[in-house]
């Protein structure tokens, strides 16, 4: 079942403030919340992730109905990266080196803004790319 664009795109906001909250404060508890919500989003899709559950209750009955969709599994793919980065942010920043949990939450801020302010999802363009890959390769 497709998705309302608007979801992760909300939820891309959403990330992109508590990223650098993260980022600026250096703290390991914030970064933990969002590698939560992305671990939620990459297992149970993006649509049953925290940020997806507060579109779906808190913003869309305010808005006016979808005018565009998007398959789930881009955008669940994008969580999925979201996880690998936050977690090795975590892992920097609670066990060093340090600079790793900088470069790595600064990425995943970096993926998270251009999705927000842009609608351009870096992990969604992976996946898609990945499976062109693989369908060549068969």
């Amino acid at each position: 079942m497709d998705i309302d664009v608007r979801g992760p795109r909300f939820g891309a906001a959403v990330t992109t403030a508590v990223l650098a909250v993260a980022l600026i404060l250096q703290n390991s508890w914030v970064l933990g919340w969002q590698t939560l919500a992305f671990a939620v989003g990459a297992v149970a899709g993006v649509q049953r992730s925290p940020y997806g559950w507060a579109f779906r209750t808190a913003l869309r009955p305010r808005l006016g109905p979808p005018k565009e969709f998007e398959a789930p599994e881009p955008p669940r793919f994008a969580q999925a990266v979201g996880l690998v980065f936050a977690g090795l942010g975590l892992v920097g920043f609670t066990a060093g080196p340090q600079w790793l949990g900088l470069a790595a939450t600064g990425a995943a801020l970096a993926a998270a803004f251009l999705n927000a302010a842009f609608g351009f999802c870096l992990g969604c363009e992976m996946f898609l790319l990945l499976k062109r890959a693989t369908v060549r390769a068969e």
